[in-house]
């Protein structure tokens, strides 16, 4: 089996932003995550251990001299002794655990120190996605020469309405190869587009970005906040999350994701402060019409005009979704949209995964002698992530509705 993941900065911007701010507000905190497969997929006969052979390879995979100038040049905000750390990085196997069941289902886990264990996501949820294909001999469904028309089609559609819109879909694509054509695609579509009304904005995919000229998208993700609640506790999750951030960046990457706990906890924690301080805000999780409301009355409600803040949507759109949002919004606020899986595999006969990993377990040191378990509670129940007696123990401490049972 070829070697699925050949570059390091092929993975998404917001882990290398998110190691840098775990590094200066929590450099000894130690986690656990753990693999959900949300279709419940049944995997072929000796896919673990192809998967931990894949992880192995991921130790001869160093960051190159290119791949850190472009950072340098694209993310000015990153400080300069985070690079002297990537080059020093290597990837580790011993942080991970796969198996299979008698069934068939996949097991994944990690466990290490914060700073090292949050580098593997991204890339282990690529070579799984990938490698499903390549072991069920559904690989040849990846016919990319009409996906490069595909995808031309839906950046000009986008562009012609005005959307400004990223790829955000290196964790669930369909292959490297198909990563690469969807953006490459999409940035000759803006080329040939030249000035609007649209864009593309950029991808979260650094080498893909470095590749092909354009700006790194990401800022963070829920296991941010979801770590934090660990340590501290939910209630105040988000109003630390936001102080080490800005800790961190000191104003830029201001996009914050304030859903891992759901709007009304966020809302509490949002003053005016925070709501002057960051760009603008994203969202990943509920009905995005009732959820832009929800943000466009908290900012007036603190006298700062929505349409000055910036609204990233991602949650799970494709084009016409969108299309639709950005007519509702784009007098509301300055509209965004990060898309992955419709970009990334969107092939005739191929089913998407719906796959992720999520940190599940913190301990603030390692002189710990236990760890404390956390949880996911976004917008949408099926979206939860933890085990049922902490996702219950969250919802009592963050006075939510009783009876509701989170989903992986």
């Amino acid at each position: 089996m070829r070697q699925i993941i050949n570059h390091f900065t092929d993975d998404d911007l917001y882990k290398f932003t998110m190691c840098c701010a775990v590094i200066e507000n929590y450099p000894r905190t130690r986690v656990k995550y753990s693999f959900f497969d949300r279709n419940n997929t049944v995997y072929p006969p000796g896919f673990a251990a192809e998967v931990m052979r894949q992880v192995k390879m991921l130790e001869s995979v160093t960051i190159t001299e290119a791949e850190i100038d472009f950072m340098r040049r694209r993310c000015r905000y990153i400080p300069e002794w985070f690079y002297s750390y990537l080059k020093g990085f290597r990837y580790d196997h011993t942080l991970v655990t796969a198996t299979q069941d008698a069934e068939g289902h996949l097991s994944i886990g990690f466990e290490g120190a914060w700073s090292s264990a949050i580098l593997l996501e991204v890339k282990v949820l690529a070579i799984v996605s990938e490698l499903y294909y390549i072991m069920t001999g559904q690989d040849g469904k990846i016919d990319c020469a009409p996906f490069y028309d595909r995808s031309y089609d839906k950046a000009c559609a986008l562009i012609a309405e005005g959307c400004v819109f990223s790829d955000m879909g290196t964790r669930r694509r369909a292959s490297f190869e198909a990563q690469d054509t969807a953006v490459r695609a999409m940035a000759q579509c803006s080329r040939d587009y030249g000035h609007g009304p649209g864009r593309l904005a950029g991808t979260s995919n650094v080498y893909l970005a470095m590749k092909y000229d354009l700006t790194p998208i990401g800022t963070m993700a829920h296991e941010f906040v979801a770590a934090i609640a660990g340590m501290y506790g939910p209630l105040m999750a988000n109003h630390l999350a936001m102080k080490a951030w800005s800790n961190t960046y000191r104003g830029a990457l201001g996009t914050y994701l304030y859903d891992t706990y759901g709007w009304r906890i966020f809302s509490l924690n949002f003053s005016e402060d925070f709501a002057n301080m960051f760009k603008g805000l994203r969202v990943d999780s509920g009905d995005d019409f009732e959820q832009l409301d929800l943000i466009t009355d908290k900012y007036k409600s603190l006298h700062i005009d929505p349409r000055s803040k910036q609204v990233v949507f991602s949650n799970g759109l494709d084009t016409q979704r969108a299309i639709a949002i950005q007519r509702y919004a784009e007098s509301r606020c300055q509209p965004s949209f990060g898309i992955g899986t419709h970009f990334t595999n969107d092939f005739p006969g191929l089913r998407p995964m719906n796959i992720v990993i999520k940190l599940t377990s913190v301990k603030i040191t390692e002189s710990w002698p236990f760890y404390s378990d956390t949880c996911k509670l976004s917008e949408d129940r099926g979206k939860y992530s933890g085990d049922p007696a902490t996702v219950a123990l969250f919802r009592e401490l963050l006075h939510l509705d009783k009876g509701d049972e989170g989903q992986s």
